[in-house]
Parts: structure tokens; C-alpha cells; sequence
């Protein structure tokens, strides 16, 4: 019954969803209940957020938490360096990449080594960072702009660890899977508007 009801909430912010890309929108004035609110605006941060917990609740043991930690501090790097006037390339290539990516790896509930796990999420994390980190410049706090997108990234993240917990044998995991295809499909869809 938990599994349902998280993925009845899942399904429910998707549909609330106002825009494609979280960061399209500019940040001038942000706070930190904008900055909270950004991934949750955005269909590519949102899907590649649940994402990143699903799949490391999936590879189990320490990935479980050290995959979405990874991620959240490469987050707070890539925006960082973008506010230190660093650029990255392909910013929105990267960012659609990683939702068919992960996508890809919950389908194939593929299982890495922890390094390598943490690597491809802190790889992902600039890319997202560095979108928001462009934006920070231009809020009223950039910190607190940070802070609320950073815990706003964690919870995300800790909801895609529950249901991925949630799905461990039967049609549960079935169910993830195949949201790992969509997840991919998803991504494809974000590349082909790029």
C-alpha cells in the first residue's frame, strides 16, 4: 500500500509540473522557498533526482546513501564553480543524458561498483549544478537560493530511496523497471527538444 501512495504522489507532482527545464525561468529575487521549489518545476531535474534515489536504493548497501550524498555535494560544486565564472559545456546535453542514463541503469536494475556509482551521479550533479548556479548570481541570497534547492534535491532524492526500497521482489520491481524505461523515454524526449 506504501508503494501505490508514493507513486500516487510521484504521478501527482508530474502532472503539477509547470515547465520542462527548471531553469528557464531566471531566479531574480530568488529565496530559498524559490530555490526549494526549483526542482520541482522542472520535468529534467525532477525526473533525474527521483532517479538518482530510485537507482541507489536499487544497488543497495552503502550506494544506497553514498550515491545520493555524491550527488548533493557535486551539486553545490557545480554551482559553485559556476557562480566563480567556470563554465561547462553542453549543460543541457548533460542534464537530459543523465535522465536517460539513470533511467537506463533502474531498468537494468544495473548494480556498479560504488566508485564508479558515485562517479556517474557527481558526474550528472555538475551538469544540474551548474544550471542553477548560473541563476544564483541574479537571486536576492544566493545562499539561501542554494540551501533550499540542495534540501529540496535531498528530499527527492530520499523519495526515490523509499520507493526503491519499497520494490524488492514481484511486481514491485517489475513496476520499477519499467519506470526506469519511461524515465529513459522521458530523457530521449528532453534531447530530441535540446
Amino acid at each position: 500500500m506504501k508503494f501505490r501512495s508514493v507513486w500516487m504522489t510521484g504521478c501527482l507532482t508530474l502532472l503539477f509540473t509547470q515547465t520542462v527545464f527548471a531553469h528557464t525561468f531566471g531566479a531574480e529575487g530568488a529565496s530559498f522557498y524559490q530555490g526549494f521549489i526549483h526542482p520541482l518545476s522542472g520535468l529534467d531535474h525532477l525526473l533525474a533526482m527521483l532517479a538518482v534515489g530510485m537507482w541507489a536504493a536499487q544497488s543497495g548497501g552503502h550506494s544506497r546513501w553514498l550515491i545520493p550524498s555524491a550527488f548533493v555535494t557535486m551539486l553545490a560544486l557545480g554551482g559553485g564553480m559556476t557562480t566563480l565564472g567556470w563554465t561547462l559545456p553542453q549543460v543541457e546535453l548533460g542534464i537530459a543524458s543523465s535522465v536517460v542514463v539513470l533511467g537506463l541503469l533502474i531498468a537494468g536494475t544495473a548494480k556498479t561498483p560504488l566508485w564508479l556509482g558515485v562517479s556517474i551521479a557527481g558526474l550528472f550533479a555538475l551538469f544540474h549544478g551548474h544550471a542553477h548556479g548560473a541563476e544564483m548570481p541574479q537571486a536576492v541570497s544566493p545562499l539561501l537560493y542554494a540551501a533550499g534547492f540542495l534540501l529540496a534535491t535531498a528530499l527527492l532524492h530520499l523519495l526515490g530511496v523509499f520507493t526503491g526500497m519499497t520494490a524488492t521482489q514481484g511486481w514491485p520491481v517489475r513496476l520499477l523497471r519499467a519506470g526506469g524505461v519511461g524515465l529513459a523515454a522521458a530523457g530521449v524526449w528532453l534531447l530530441a527538444g535540446i
